[in-house]
């Protein structure tokens, strides 16, 4: 395999590589469009010259100055599937086993579990009579779980695991040691993380909905897969340490010299909870009763994104903003692969008709008195099917209160001129519609050039989107993330946004750090708003009944003591509250 030679090369260079699609070049300078490979790839017609396509991209993307190693990964992936279907068992079970350890290896660029990859090539290299190899992977994928602090059923399962292995290969007092310490991870006084940790982090539960197969791992981080299944309700916590920085999804980094997940240093799914409709709406009521705020915020992932990722976006979003209401996620059976984009285009309108109902069930049964809503890239399609249903089932225009607060469409990857007409019919149903849109997306890009060259909604630029129906704000000033494109989650200027739109409403002229453009829409300007005061300001005022200028002027002194910046900061709450 390749993975060994390009990590060694990344690990003595002394360069920066940034996690962008865009600068994931091949040898002749020419950036890799994952999509356009994608389409490649399901024309040929042998799984060799499929093989041969990934090698060849490989090869390439080897020889970059900046590899993408996101891209790489997933490259390895679509071969690990080939071979698998090949039936080549041992190979399969080296890969995997390669790919877990990557994974493992560059867990901050890359985001991607290892645990999926360690627990296939356990379960190949046992059916290639291997067993010795077996338990190594299984070992592999016990340290990580281990370290982040996972204990009872499903670590005692793979000791038992490794017992039955051992006593296979006549390691009987292996076998021994392997069950003494299955038993000893039932005992509810052993429960710990290995490093003893558990006061350095906060649990963030966000309740979900979604329309994804069950994998059959009970590992949280696996627990939902890519296939399609029926709509399912639970909650899952995810793990926010204390060292936090807003914005960021803190992963292991081989920089840091940490190779496995710790709750005190990580964000990390700690565990999932599968409920009962009924079971799920009761709690959330129970809990909406006890909460400051009435409210709850639904995230809607976009493409290229797996249910764990998803979970941890969601629940640092809600912390980040110190969101005093429940956070929800919404998570559609996206393959969570960069070159899976054509695959989930497949999937995500299914998935805005079964969203209009958890919707409609939201509102009925949450106890919420506002649900806001905040939909990224692909998953706007299932977010505008599901409210477009909605109005038309509600007869929008005939209602006499909306039935949402702030609908937030971020990067929507839409086509612009549908966009616009399903505005119309949705504007009703909510306070205000804000689309955030970027020049700087490379999913979108590469959407535009898929569907004839149609203007994409998220598109700023020369075809940004100006409707009446809605406020445009370009973040293209924001830089890029053009992987991820999630600059709307990693730039708590965004956060800024999104925390006084739902606080108090107010117009894009009194937000700070929005300038009108001569189009009629609006323009971040990055620098031109302390927005990171502003965030913490906002979550000390969410609750306050009635804020005064001098209520404001002294907090405002107390938390920042330059004169420059409490003045500018100043005025900015002064024009958020010019009408309110």
């Amino acid at each position: 395999m390749h993975i060994k030679p390009l990590l060694l090369c990344f690990l003595v260079s002394t360069a920066t590589v940034l996690p962008f699609v865009a600068n994931a070049q091949g040898s002749d300078g020419t950036p890799f469009d994952p999509i356009a490979f994608e389409l490649e790839m399901s024309g040929l017609e042998t799984d060799a010259a499929r093989v041969a396509a990934i090698d060849a991209a490989i090869a390439a993307l080897e020889t970059s100055p900046t590899p993408d190693f996101q891209v790489y990964f997933d490259l390895f992936t679509l071969k690990l599937e080939i071979l698998q279907a090949g039936g080549d068992l041992r190979a399969t079970a080296d890969m995997a086993a390669e790919l877990g350890a990557f994974a493992l290896s560059r867990g901050e660029a890359l985001g991607r579990n290892p645990l999926p990859y360690f627990d296939l090539a356990a379960d190949l290299y046992e059916q290639a009579g291997a067993p010795d190899a077996a338990i190594g992977a299984l070992e592999a994928g016990l340290k990580y779980r281990l370290d982040g602090g996972q204990s009872g059923d499903s670590i005692a399962a793979i000791y038992r695991d490794m017992a039955r292995l051992a006593e296979v290969t006549g390691q009987k007092s292996a076998a021994e040691s392997y069950l003494a310490q299955a038993q000893a991870a039932l005992d509810p006084d052993a429960v710990g993380t290995r490093a003893d940790e558990t006061a350095g982090y906060r649990p963030v539960d966000v309740y979900y909905a979604t329309d994804r197969a069950r994998t059959g791992n009970p590992d949280a981080s696996d627990f939902y897969g890519a296939g399609r299944g029926e709509l399912e309700y639970g909650v899952v916590t995810v793990t926010i340490p204390n060292t936090h920085i807003p914005g960021a999804i803190e992963t292991p980094s081989i920089w840091r010299l940490e190779f496995g997940p710790s709750p005190a240093r990580h964000v990390m799914v700690q565990k999932i909870e599968p409920m009962e409709v009924d079971g799920y709406f009761s709690r959330m009521r129970t809990e909406m009763e006890g909460r400051e705020r009435k409210e709850a915020v639904v995230f809607i992932h976009g493409f290229n994104t797996r249910f764990d990722a998803a979970a941890r976006r969601a629940a640092q979003l809600a912390y980040d903003m110190d969101y005093r209401g429940i956070p929800v996620l919404y998570s559609w059976p996206s393959a969570g692969k960069t070159m899976r984009y054509v695959a989930d285009e497949a999937v995500v309108r299914l998935s805005g008709r079964r969203l209009s109902h958890f919707l409609e069930d939201l509102r009925a049964r949450s106890g919420a008195e506002t649900i806001h809503i905040v939909a990224h890239s692909m998953g706007n399609r299932a977010a505008t099917d599901a409210l477009e249903l909605l109005a038309l089932r509600a007869e929008a225009k005939g209602l006499d209160m909306p039935l949402f607060g702030q609908l937030f469409f971020a990067a929507p990857d839409v086509d612009a001129g549908l966009f616009a007409e399903m505005a119309k019919t949705i504007r009703p149903l909510a306070e205000r519609l804000t689309l955030y849109a970027s020049e700087n997306d490379w999913a979108l890009a590469a959407s535009r050039k898929l569907h004839g060259n149609a203007p994409r909604a998220g598109q700023a630029g020369g075809t940004i989107l100006n409707a009446e129906d809605f406020d445009t704000v370009d973040m293209s000033d924001l830089g890029e993330d053009m992987l991820a494109h999630t600059y709307f989650a990693n730039d708590s200027s965004a956060l800024a946004d999104i925390m006084s739109l739902i606080w108090l409403n107010p117009e894009p002229g009194r937000r700070c750090g929005l300038a009108q453009t001569t189009a009629g829409g609006w323009l971040y300007e990055k620098g031109a708003c302390p927005d990171k005061k502003m965030v913490g300001l906002i979550s000390r005022l969410w609750d306050e009944a009635e804020v005064t200028p001098e209520a404001i002027r002294a907090m405002v002194a107390d938390a920042v003591p330059d004169a420059g910046e409490a003045e500018a900061l100043e005025r900015s709450f002064e024009r958020l509250f010019e009408s309110n």
